[in-house]
């Protein structure tokens, strides 16, 4: 009979995907492995080779919108913990997160040996407690978690970033030829590049010749909509994820800030043009193994603030980005034979 192995991240679907290398060295061994999801990331917990089956918890000490902690609320959360009787847990974070709080829930709900990335003493709470220095990507992070554990990825795998295979056919959605994606949402405005700019990259893109398809959730369909105008195949709050990594990898280039389509181009392997807020390293959250290109201001007085909204008027880390800069960069990352002559 497989050993269960519970992986927790609970926060954003680009954190989710940044522990798939990790999770696929689990599921290597031979594992059944569950991952313990936030209502963010789940959707795309169920894209990642590996796994067998999500649990979906929206974490008072992680969500951005955090709920009131509440007692029954939990005792659901360790009765299903416990129905699935696993032998071991791994608590993915971020380098500023805890792992602490987490790991006593599941210490409650009977898991006997619990890992994690932790520069707190955790007493009893943890089995393995896991330290790593440095700025180091977020999904080697997490794969040294994984690896201390006793975990490794099997040979060929190089661990980049992937999905399931078998993604679905949106040339319904997208239209027949070549395209280059625009996603102007991000989960946190202090990372968004400013609407007009995405509006003036889709007409100058589409002038340039070339098809331009707009992408955005559920809640970004007014935004989408203004940015594509007349000059885009507006997608926003048409896809699901797994159809939004189809439209990914389907594209020449993705224009995306830090935010979960940029992890999800890079699992499909598309480069991707990063308009990027230094509010959190682009060492830690770049594009991961993926050609790419970093704009914005990484000096900026936002450094490192992990701020989401804002907190510089103007908002110059990114203001200070032109819309022919970055439809240059497009160029340059889009493969020579994919290029319109000048």
């Amino acid at each position: 009979m497989k050993h269960r192995v519970l992986c927790v991240r609970l926060d954003n679907a680009g954190d989710v995907l940044l522990a798939g290398p990790a999770i696929r060295a689990v599921a290597a061994s031979g594992a059944a492995v569950t991952v313990l999801a936030g209502p963010s990331g789940a959707e795309a917990a169920r894209l990642l080779p590996g796994v067998e089956d999500v649990i979906e918890w929206r974490c008072p000490w992680v969500d951005l919108d955090p709920p009131a902690v509440n007692s029954g609320d939990l005792a659901l959360l360790k009765m299903q913990l416990r129905l699935r009787e696993f032998s071991s847990a791994l608590v993915f974070t971020s380098f500023h997160q805890s792992p602490l709080p987490t790991a006593l829930v599941l210490r409650l709900a009977g898991i006997d040996w619990i890992g994690a990335l932790s520069d707190d003493y955790p007493g009893s709470l943890l089995n393995l407690r896991h330290r790593l220095e440095g700025d180091h990507p977020e999904a080697e992070r997490a794969l040294s978690l994984a690896e201390a554990a006793g975990y490794q990825l099997p040979a060929g795998d190089d661990g980049a970033l992937r999905v399931r295979s078998g993604l679905p056919d949106v040339r319904a959605l997208t239209g027949d030829g070549p395209y280059v994606v625009l996603h102007p949402g991000t989960s946190a405005p202090a990372r968004a590049w400013p609407e007009d700019r995405f509006t003036e990259l889709a007409r100058m893109l589409r002038a340039a010749g070339r098809r331009v398809v707009v992408t955005g959730g559920p809640g970004e369909a007014s935004l989408t909509r203004r940015v594509s105008a007349a000059a885009a195949v507006d997608l926003g709050g048409k896809t699901s994820m797994t159809e939004l990594a189809a439209v990914l990898g389907g594209a020449l280039a993705v224009v995306v800030g830090n935010t979960g389509p940029a992890h999800l181009a890079a699992a499909v392997g598309t480069p991707v043009v990063s308009l990027f807020a230094p509010t959190v390293p682009a060492a830690r959250w770049a594009p991961y193994r993926v050609p790419s290109l970093i704009l914005g201001d990484q000096f900026a007085a936002c450094r490192d603030t992990r701020a989401v909204a804002c907190p510089v008027p103007g908002h110059p880390c990114l203001s200070s980005v032109p819309a022919a800069r970055v439809a240059d960069a497009v160029s340059t990352l889009i493969p020579s034979a994919e290029r319109i002559p000048a």
